[in-house]
């Protein structure tokens, strides 16, 4: 039963990474091809994540009172319907709306999702079970990108292609059956809950930086790299392309790096990829006129940091008490969030003003500030002892 309802979580989980895969660069490139400038365009791919922040607060009481399945259900209903309702009417506005309603929905998928699948993970198995949650997550923000040049087809059909596809995926929920997490007095007071936040903070802010940087990172190069890439000379088909070799790359190395990180501690595996993924995008930067080695250069940063999101929760499990573990998940959320808004705004102002810099600079520079954090700080203990 564990076992089916694992692939179940997996399996959704997946089919989400394939909407926000798709959506990012493909509402990137509807919008440059209709003459907005790169920094709206920016700011239009932040509704997702002004929507994971919009929620979060208000996301651990129901989880809590009604269990995972209900808002696993809830979240990917508003997915389903959002990504239906895109083809109606091509509007900034409405299709910033859309977006923050994907985001509200997405967050309170994985939110639940990631927070089940912690809580019934054994220890030795941890790091390899939220590795699959990133390789399943990856395969489908991979694939994603792919549809992309459909838009030259129809500029519905990749909406109308995605929607049923988590339309499908929705349905198997109701094969599984509910649970709730481990329950604490006072979780219905809103106080409380900001006071476990508190609480979280201090035993694991360190764990929620990878988080952060590969928020910034992921939505940064599928919603501001198009642009950046299609005024740079490059055809949709070789932005397709890039884009799907940095998560291919994430996908590869995601179950080994999670074995690894069983074996030989969060903390050392993230140092690791984390100065090696700023030396590859450093590298990349100067093989921008060559679309072979960029692609195996990308790939290669790929397969280091494309695993820093579930190491990160990985890291942040180790150090959180299970009571607050759904807690812990939700500012893991949060972390990815306020990183992914960062991404694509920062991305298109960097592209409209500082032209003669390489887009790959500021997202190197960042992964070195966060080795640099993780390497100070890191090894310090947690603020009280783990019960």
């Amino acid at each position: 039963m564990n076992r089916f309802r694992f692939w179940i979580l997996v399996s959704i989980v997946a089919i989400s990474g394939f909407s926000q895969g798709m959506l990012l660069p493909l509402i990137a490139v509807i919008f440059e091809n209709s003459g907005l400038s790169s920094s709206l365009n920016g700011l239009n791919a932040t509704a997702l994540y002004i929507g994971i922040l919009l929620a979060s607060p208000f996301m651990e009481q129901p989880l809590r009172k009604y269990g995972y399945k209900p808002v696993i259900l809830v979240g990917g209903f508003l997915v389903v319907m959002s990504l239906a309702l895109f083809p109606l009417w091509q509007s900034f506005w409405f299709w910033f709306i859309l977006r923050l309603l994907i985001g509200i929905g997405d967050h309170a998928l994985h939110f639940a999702t990631q927070t089940w699948i912690t809580s019934f993970s054994p220890e030795n198995k941890r790091g390899r079970n939220i590795s699959l949650y990133g390789v399943f997550f990856g395969i489908g923000f991979a694939t994603g990108p792919l549809m992309t040049p459909l838009v030259n087809i129809n500029q519905s059909l990749p909406f109308i292609v995605s929607s049923l596809l988590c339309l499908v995926g929705w349905l198997f929920l109701f094969f599984l059956k509910n649970e709730h997490p481990e329950q604490e007095i006072g979780v219905n007071s809103f106080v409380e809950t900001i006071k476990r936040f508190r609480k979280a903070w201090k035993y694991g802010w360190i764990a929620f930086l990878p988080p952060l940087g590969y928020g910034f990172l992921e939505s940064s190069l599928n919603g501001s790299f198009p642009i950046y890439a299609l005024r740079t000379g490059f055809d949709l088909g070789s932005v397709s392309i890039l884009l799907a070799s940095f998560a291919i790359g994430g996908i590869v190395f995601q179950i080994p790096l999670g074995i690894l990180s069983d074996k030989w501690g969060r903390r050392n595996v993230l140092l690791v990829i984390l100065l090696f993924g700023c030396l590859s995008f450093i590298t990349a930067s100067f093989l921008e006129g060559h679309i072979i080695g960029l692609a195996i250069c990308i790939f290669i940063a790929g397969m280091l940091v494309g695993s820093t999101f579930s190491l990160g929760i990985s890291y942040m499990t180790d150090l959180m008490p299970k009571n607050l573990l759904p807690t812990g998940n939700l500012m893991c959320g949060i972390a990815f969030s306020i990183g992914s808004l960062g991404g694509p705004f920062i991305g298109g102002l960097f592209i409209q003003f500082f032209q003669e810099i390489s887009f790959f600079h500021i997202i190197s520079f960042l992964l070195f500030v966060i080795f640099m954090l993780t390497y100070s700080y890191g090894d310090k203990k947690a603020v009280a002892v783990k019960h």
